[in-house]
């Protein structure tokens, strides 16, 4: 019996700079497809920000036919209008895929880092270099590009930990699970 491919796009949203990464899962084998990122004109009008970023997915979407999508949350912030920004730049993401009829799953920053790294508070540095061992990569990729590729990483081991502890019905509080 021949294991079946899923593509995944992951992506990280943000208004100034959106990444995204592809992967391919393979029974337990995960391969890297592409990754990069979608920047915005810094100063520009929120509405060509956001069609910059919809425009972008869209091709990404149309050149690397994903199957499944995953996307960040947003947390909350200190700034409220930073946070509100932020959503709006999700909303977009999750506009391209669902306009692609792609399913949507979505990871807080915590559980993906758990899934990654093993820690939920692992530092940019820390998931850049566990996505470069795990998918095999020459180099570090940008942090942006990291973190897509570590939400598609996540969705691959299906929203779990390294030690596969399932997620489902508990929330976190200060870091932990509960």
């Amino acid at each position: 019996m021949t294991a079946t491919t899923v593509r995944i796009l992951g992506i990280d949203p943000g208004l100034r700079i959106t990444g995204f990464g592809v992967i391919d899962k393979t029974g337990n084998a995960l391969a890297y497809i592409t990754s990069g990122c979608i920047k915005t004109r810094e100063g520009g009008e929120l509405p060509q920000r956001l069609k910059t970023i919809l425009d972008g997915l869209h091709e990404v979407i149309a050149t690397h036919r994903p199957g499944q999508v995953a996307v960040e949350k947003v947390f909350v912030n200190v700034n409220p209008q930073s946070t509100l920004l932020l959503g709006q730049a999700r909303g977009a993401a999750i506009c391209a895929a669902v306009g692609a009829a792609l399913p949507v799953a979505e990871y807080t920053a915590l559980q993906v880092k758990q899934s990654v790294v093993g820690n939920g508070h692992a530092a940019k540095e820390q998931v850049q270099h566990m996505v470069r061992r795990l998918l095999a990569l020459p180099g570090d990729p940008s942090p942006d590009a990291a973190d897509a590729l570590a939400c598609a990483i996540c969705h691959a081991h299906g929203g779990q930990g390294l030690g596969a502890l399932a997620t489902a019905g508990f929330r976190v509080r200060n870091g932990r699970l509960v």
